[in-house]
Parts: structure tokens; sequence; C-alpha cells
């Protein structure tokens, strides 16, 4: 965590501390922009910004009341002593995401609230999560006012931070604000989660501008955009807090995290997804002729069908459920069903196997509907926030955002998650599935927690610990069709250890592989660079050997 934090620092104290009079060229263009005029702004990724108390609850059988201004999320003091009081101030209704009619919390602001989750003598360091980069910020010499954190509610779907908090509004506002104080444009660093709140603030942007007026407002207020650790086609992880619940690491049960975690709209945000479908752009929408409606259609392309696991590893979730009826809602459940039976008696239970794409497109949550009674909760929200947003269908491939300087940054080579075998456990909501196995990916292979074999197609390398390889290497793809490959020790070194190629041939949608040694005892980053950009525009992606999650969650 913190030797990914500490690049980054200093990255950015390069910029603006030590780059006042440097002049770059950029694809031939000289950049005469001042560096130190520049403001470093940061999107927190998901449960990374403090939540506190904006209400009186009192807490019967616990000495410990909220009142307005006090530590929600995160204080493990009140969680340990008063845990229903605790959820009651943290969780949301699952349909309309209010708040609870006892307690209430908001985001707190400013960089504290991103600093720390639980400030204190033994569990602060546990819950650093930015703190170690503002310090090495500090240490290098950057003013106060040029780190800015926009802290969000991270509970709630993309709209909803919109039509509660005004947040795409208030970022606007941050970035003309921070032109206007320090005189240059901003480097944006989004981490995990951050990244799709940012994605989205473009889209919500590009409809909130003239067309003309667009590209012209990205150009002087966002110099650099830093993807960090960014799950680009979402995070399998997701699915086993959704259906199993996930404590990472809190004292809370995972039947509560669970409950917890579904009660959040924005908990099917890192649903994984497939690269092939994609849906209408709500702005050609906006300014054409066709109908107003919030539906957007969702398309696949043939590919999808053709490939197997819809670009990921592995099939994401395959389940046991009891086989009592047809399925007719979703034809390819039936289908499913119907293989899988094939050679089964009736009534016996049946375990299905779910791609990325059946798991957001619903197909998945429909099949277990009635087994499970969150599900009608989550096709809800699927519909409402996220396949029928006026802005942004979330749960679609991105295309690289048109800002001049793009680093894409991530880990890789770490044992990840990609895959997840359920069974029911015969106990009721939300305790009524257990996981049976689990399918990690490990430096270009596939293996399960039980030994069994595990048939797939693994990327050349596995992902962050968190995040699968092929959801943070989906912004290999913005790259050039050319690219300069570059190899060093994370160590210091004395430049004997660096490799470097040149021209190296990029067809899109497929993985750039390096033709370069590995010592097995050396740490490396591996750059990949344009060497042929499209004209005022710079893209960039750097993977980090054994760089593990900075977020707490995600």
């Amino acid at each position: 965590m913190r030797g990914r934090l500490r690049h980054l620092a200093v990255v950015l104290a390069l910029l603006i501390l030590f780059g006042a009079s440097r002049r770059t060229s950029v694809d031939g263009e000289d950049f005469s922009g001042d560096y130190s005029k520049l403001s470093g702004i940061i999107i927190p990724g998901f449960a990374s910004t403090q939540l506190r108390a904006w209400s009186f609850l009192d807490c019967p059988y616990s000495p410990l009341d909220f009142n307005p201004l006090d530590l929600v999320w995160l204080d493990t003091t009140k969680l340990l002593s008063a845990v229903n009081c605790w959820l009651k101030c943290l969780l949301l209704d699952p349909y309309n995401q209010t708040d609870h009619p006892e307690c209430k919390s908001r985001p707190d602001s400013g960089l504290s609230a991103i600093t720390e989750l639980d400030p204190g003598y033994i569990t602060g360091p546990l819950s650093s999560i930015w703190k170690e980069w503002i310090k090495w910020c500090i240490e290098f010499g950057i003013e106060a006012n040029a780190i800015i954190a926009v802290p969000y509610d991270w509970r709630l779907a993309p709209a909803m931070l919109e039509d509660r908090d005004l947040y795409f509004h208030r970022l606007k506002l941050t970035f003309e604000t921070a032109l206007k104080l320090r005189g240059g444009p901003s480097i944006v660093f989004a981490h995990s989660l951050g990244n799709h709140v940012f994605r989205y603030f473009l889209e919500w942007l590009r409809l909130e501008l003239a067309p003309k007026h667009y590209n012209q407002w990205l150009d002087d207020h966002i110099h650099a955009y830093f993807a960090v650790g960014a799950p680009l086609l979402g995070a399998t992880e997701t699915v086993k807090a959704t259906l199993f619940g996930n404590t990472f690491g809190l004292p809370v049960s995972e039947g509560t995290a669970r409950l917890m975690f579904n009660s959040f709209a924005s908990s099917l945000w890192m649903l994984p997804f497939s690269k092939y479908c994609t849906a209408e752009s709500p702005y050609w929408r906006h300014f054409s002729r066709a109908s107003g409606k919030s539906h957007q259609t969702y398309q696949c392309e043939e590919r999808e069908f053709r490939s197997n696991y819809s670009g990921w590893p592995t099939n994401i979730v395959n389940i046991e459920i009891p086989f009592t009826r047809e399925f007719d809602a979703y034809p390819s459940v039936t289908e499913i069903a119907q293989t899988n039976l094939s050679s089964m008696e009736c009534g016996l239970p049946t375990q299905l196997s779910f791609s990325a794409r059946e798991i957001s497109d619903g197909t998945f949550f429909k099949a277990i509907e009635d087994y499970d009674s969150d599900n009608k909760r989550l096709l809800y929200q699927l519909q409402k926030s996220y396949h029928g947003d006026p802005v942004l269908n979330p749960l679609t491939p991105w295309d690289r955002p048109p800002i001049k300087n793009v680093f894409c940054i991530y880990g890789v080579d770490l044992k990840t998650e990609v895959g997840y075998y359920f069974a029911p456990s015969g106990k009721p909501y939300p305790d009524n599935w257990i996981i049976t196995d689990v399918i990690y990916e490990l430096e270009g292979s596939l293996v399960s927690r039980s030994g069994n074999l595990v048939e797939g197609n693994p990327g050349a390398a596995s992902g962050d610990e968190t995040v699968p390889y092929n959801s943070l290497s989906l912004c290999k793809n913005w790259l050039g069709p050319k690219v300069n490959i570059t190899r060093a020790p994370q160590s210091e070194h004395d430049g004997s250890d660096v490799q470097v190629e040149l021209n190296v041939e990029h067809q899109h949608e497929a993985d750039i592989v390096p033709n370069m040694t590995r010592s097995p005892r050396v740490k490396y980053i591996t750059y990949y660079e344009d060497s042929e950009s499209i004209p005022r525009k710079r893209t960039a992606v750097w993977e980090i050997d054994k760089g593990t999650s900075l977020d707490p969650l995600f």
C-alpha cells in the first residue's frame, strides 16, 4: 500500500514542486505551463471516506450514543459496543436509499475525511488510506492548497450522488476553483471506485456543457488523470460480498456484512461485466430526435456469444440450487438449466454457472430469485440505478477518457479471486449461502482452494489481490498501435537491469506481453507508453509487481 502511494507522491511532487520552470513535449508540441500551478484532486475509493452522524440517536444498553458529527464510518468502538445502533446510522433503505428514520449519516469533508477511517493509536495505522501519501507530498514541499480531496457518500448509486448531494455540480466547481486559485489545471488521482465516479462525472459533464465547450473545459481544467487500481470491468469480490458477505477485517459476521453491503445501491457499481456488451449513449440520444426514455438499449457483440466467460478467466459464479420448475424469464437460464439437468433426475439440486454478462444483466439474480429474498431488491436497483441511469450505464466498458494525459497504474501477480462455488446453507437470509470453493488466478494460471482442476482462460498475469488482471489491464486498450515498453526494478539500481522494447506492435483488445526476462528475486515496474500517440494525447500504463490495493475494501 505505502509503496504504491509513495510512487504517486513522487510523481505529484516532481510535477508540482520541481517542474515550475520545466517545459515538456507532448507529441511534438511544447507544453509551457507552470507546473507549480497544478492542483492534485483526490477521488477516493469505496468505503474510503469517513461518514459522520447527522442526528441524535439514543442507544439502549450502551453508554455510547450517537450525536451530530460523531464518527460512524469507521468507529470500531461503537461498532463493538452498539452494533445495532451503528447499523441504524449506516444502513440505507434498500429501495429508495433514504436514511434510517432514527439516524442519518453524511460524508465528512476535506483531507481529514480520507486520510484515516478510524484514527487512534491502535486502529489508526490499520485504517490509514491516503495519510502516508499526503505525508510524502508535505515532505516534498507541496503547498496545502495544492491537494484537494473530494469525498462522497460511497453508499449511493451515481445518479443519487447528484440528486441528493449535488456531488457532480460541486466537483465541477472544485476544478474551476482550483484553476482560479492556483492558475493552472488539475491532476486527478482516482482510486478503485473513485475511477467509476470520475468516469460518470465526465459523462455528466458532457450533458451539462454545450458540445463545443466540453473538450475545451477538460483541456483548461484537467492536465492529467491517474487511474489507480481501477476495476475497469468490475471486481469479482463484489459478487461474494453481495451473496455471502465480506467482512474485510471488520469485527462483524458475514451475514451482517452482507446485510450492510446490500443496503447500499453502490453495491452493484463494481459488478463484473463483459467487455463485449455496450449501451446506447444518452449523450447522442439527448441531441437527437430519439425518445427521451431512460431505458438504454443493451447490446452485445457476436464475440460475447462465441467466446467463453465474457472475456474473463472463468465463470464467476457456480451455484447449486434446488430445481423445481422451468425458468421462463431469461432464456439463457433455461438453456443452462436444461444442459445441467440432461443427465440428472428431476428434483435433485443442480449447479448453474454464470458469466460476467449474466451477472451484470440480471440473469443470475433472476435465476435465484425464488431462493433468496434479497434478489428482488438487487434486480430493482440494477435496472433503476444502472441499466436505466439517464447519464451512463456504468456496467459497460470504458473508452479512453478525453484527457490530455492518462496514466493507468495497478499491481499484478498476486493471488486474486476470480470465481466462486456457492451452495444453500439451510439458514435464513442473510446467511442462506455458503462458499464451497474459490477459484484464484495466480501469475498466469488458475487454481482452486480445494485443489480441483480449473478450466478457463487465465491472462498473462494475475491481479492485485482484489481486482482481477483482465479488469485492471483493460486500459491497455487505450494505448496506440505502437508501444514503447520499459521494465525496471522497483528498488534502487544502477540501470544495468533496465530492459527496453521500442515500437512494439499493439493490436486493439489484445494484451501486450513483453519479451523480457524476469529475476524471481526482483520486483519490477513495467511501463507501457505510446510511441505514436494521438495528437496532443499521451497514454501510459504502469504495472507494479506484487502491488496490492490500498483501499480497505475495493
